[in-house]
């Protein structure tokens, strides 16, 4: 059985801003939550905005809440408005439903072991930089 540790999420976080670094991206946050919504690692580049660090938190932690991708909350936030305005008010305000939430799973469908949140440059890029630090650390990556 595949295990989230403190090596794993680091090596998530690594991966994720070299990554963003790559891409030429703008400063990035990276969260990495454990299965139970709890923080693991997060890092801030200098220039990430004041919230970046509870924007990125909360994209993770609305993936873990539902079991899916933060681009799935992204979705329904389009569909049915009141199901995730209700969602985030019984969550006390934490989730943010937006893509850049990718859960990290224990190979393709397996178990959920946390999630990745990322902020600061657009939503798509943000997903893209969490799926490229979930794989590299041997798991599977679940956008929604």
């Amino acid at each position: 059985m595949s295990k989230l540790t403190l090596s794993a999420a680091e090596k998530i976080v690594d991966t994720a801003l070299a990554k963003g670094g790559e891409l030429g991206l703008k400063s990035l946050t990276v969260a990495v939550l454990d299965a139970g919504g709890h923080l693991v690692a997060l890092k801030r580049q200098d220039g990430s905005s004041i919230l970046r660090p509870q924007v990125a938190s909360g994209k993770a932690y609305g993936a873990i809440a539902v079991g899916a991708g933060s681009r799935w909350l992204d979705e329904n936030a389009k569909t049915r408005p009141h199901f995730v305005q209700a969602l985030n008010g019984v969550a006390g305000g934490a989730i943010v439903p937006v893509p850049g939430g990718v859960l990290i799973r224990a190979g393709e469908g397996g178990e959920i072991l946390g999630a990745v949140g990322i902020s600061g440059d657009t939503s798509d890029n943000d997903e893209a930089c969490a799926v490229a630090g979930i794989e590299a650390a041997g798991f599977s990556a679940d956008r929604g």
